[in-house]
């Protein structure tokens, strides 16, 4: 592109390349989002354990196997972000087909075929977030906002419906005693009550769907996720 590779914005060796500034806080900090490739693996294994410590658990983590299907099945939807050369998040989706208003229960075991996405359909309509993490000691970059926007250029670069995944709510567990999922979510909307996932995913642009019973076993979140969308806006269907 006619620029030095330390100063280029874009690298053709992968599908999606982007060159940012972040900020520790007042501090201007250089990150680049791109895609995942397989010399990543071992970091991307070890932002999982950093990212989703017990009582997460360990099975869930990534792997070897589950990697490679992400990048040969759907690069496009495998990325990554570096700071000082380091991988230290990653974000992955699938395609499927998905009509938000006939929501179906699902689990994300059986839509992402645990985490294998062997489910991937290629001309699918919706994006489906199978996972985000960011490793915690660089969470206040505000690096996962980045990520999400950077999955929502996916959508709209494939001309896709939408953006889909269930949100985690760890929160939940502190306050199940006196309150049902209904309620706790209606706490967080009204600005009551703050989820470390579900504030995050609101503060990225994603509403709420419904609340999806036995979604991922997660002791935390009492087995509970909420089914949270961001609409592609370029192709808002009008309203009868």
């Amino acid at each position: 592109m006619g620029q030095s590779e330390d100063s280029r914005i874009y690298d053709p060796a992968y599908l999606y390349y982007k060159k940012l500034f972040v900020f520790d806080e007042n501090r201007p900090v250089e990150a680049v989002i791109r895609t995942y490739t397989k010399d990543d693996f071992p970091a991307l294994i070890r932002v999982q354990e950093e990212s989703f410590p017990p009582p997460y658990p360990p099975e869930q983590w990534w792997n070897e196997e589950q990697l490679t299907e992400h990048v040969q099945r759907y690069p496009e939807g495998a990325l990554c972000v570096e700071v000082a050369g380091e991988v230290v998040g990653s974000m992955t989706g699938l395609r499927v087909n998905y009509d938000v208003e006939q929501a179906v229960e699902h689990t994300w075991s059986a839509l992402t075929d645990d985490g294998y996405i062997r489910t991937h359909l290629p001309d699918g309509n919706t994006l489906y977030i199978v996972d985000i993490c960011i490793r915690p000691a660089y969470r206040k970059f505000g690096l996962g906002k980045w990520m999400m926007q950077s999955m929502y250029e996916v959508v709209v670069n494939q001309g896709l419906q939408r953006l889909i995944g269930g949100g985690r709510m760890p929160g939940y567990q502190r306050v199940a005693a006196a309150m049902s999922v209904d309620a706790y979510v209606a706490a967080l909307l009204d600005g009551s009550l703050k989820d470390p996932v579900i504030t995050f995913l609101l503060r990225c642009g994603r509403t709420p769907v419904k609340v999806v019973k036995n979604y991922l076993k997660d002791e935390e979140s009492l087995d509970y996720g909420l089914l949270m969308e961001w609409r592609n806006p370029f192709l808002n269907e009008p309203k009868e």
